[in-house]
């Protein structure tokens, strides 16, 4: 199946998933700094904060210091992540500066459930049973369903597709029985096992079976295959997809340190267009960011259009050609 969409939205996550995997601090000034350049991209939804506990994750203890400080930009919105009710009180002080609907996740491996969540599939159900009500009493809609591990797991191995399907099909199940509309379904591959192949089977099962939610693809760059995987979904009428600036953070699972983290946005905008699909991104401007993100962090970033310079010798090229 060839069907390319016209435009596509992308959620920048660098900030967030970024910086909270970084070794050493980063000043709460330069969190704010990259989010208002990336605010200036053209990009529509960026994830700017992780409200979860500071013991856990130290690097975000200053969340609302960064939300209360980036300056919001009109068309942008700003959105968050949190994990349990307490984290889901903190961001709803923020109602005026954050977009704050309520997602529950499903983990399609059951290793990687228990070794992340402390739990089976079975048992985080009933945990999403608990969130769903949690959101509910304080006014929030649960939309959007995130399948972890979807197509591969460093402690399972392989996840066949009917194995994601199954998972999914719980977590979908148990929205409609609490009564939650589900208009965004998220197919992550969380320590980067995707192939192209892979990716047209799942996206093509889970679209057969649940044609009306919206697909978003969280797609890492583990095993150098994060672009041809997002082609992949591109090529399926995916319109939708998860990436970072300069491929900023990392995957804490994958199998040897150092590995990248999710798709690098400008590689996921530059692919867009050359395949002549919209995407209301400055890839100049963008390209800046990346710049800004690995200067805060004091080192390079897997992005291998920043290594190589940018847009400038590819234009070079084409010239010559």
């Amino acid at each position: 199946m060839s069907d390319l969409p016209a435009t596509v939205d992308i959620l920048e996550e660098g900030p967030r998933e970024g910086f909270q995997i970084e070794p050493g601090p980063i000043a709460t000034a330069d969190k704010i700094a990259l989010i208002d350049a990336l605010s200036a991209t053209g990009l529509k939804r960026i994830q700017v904060a992780s409200f979860v506990s500071p013991k856990l994750v130290p690097g975000w203890a200053d969340a609302e210091d960064v939300v209360a400080g980036f300056t919001p930009r009109p068309g942008v919105d700003y959105v968050a992540l949190w994990l349990n009710p307490k984290g889901l009180d903190r961001v709803l002080r923020f109602r005026d500066r954050l977009a704050i609907t309520g997602s529950i996740s499903i983990s399609a491996s059951e290793a990687f459930s228990k070794r992340n969540l402390n739990r089976d599939q079975a048992g985080q159900l009933e945990a999403m049973r608990t969130s769903i009500a949690a959101h509910r009493a304080q006014g929030v809609a649960v939309t959007r369903i995130s399948v972890m591990a979807a197509f591969g797991c460093n402690f399972q191995g392989d996840v066949t597709v009917p194995q994601a399907v199954s998972a999914l099909a719980g977590a979908m199940a148990l929205a409609e029985e609490t009564g939650s509309s589900i208009d965004r379904i998220v197919l992550a591959d969380s320590m980067g096992w995707a192939n192209p192949g892979h990716v047209e089977r799942l996206v093509g099962a889970v679209r057969e079976r649940w044609p009306e939610p919206r697909l978003t693809l969280h797609l890492h760059d583990t095993r150098g295959l994060g672009i041809a995987n997002a082609h992949a979904g591109l090529r399926m009428g995916v319109s939708a997809f998860d990436a970072a600036v300069g491929g900023l953070g990392g995957c804490p699972f994958a199998a040897h340190p150092g590995a990248p983290g999710n798709i690098a946005t400008e590689e996921l905008v530059l692919l867009c267009e050359e395949l002549g699909i919209r995407t209301g991104v400055d890839l100049e401007a963008l390209l800046e960011a990346g710049a800004l993100a690995e200067r805060i962090v004091g080192h390079r970033l897997p992005s291998a259009l920043l290594r190589g310079g940018g847009l400038a010798p590819l234009r070079q090229q084409a010239a010559v050609g």
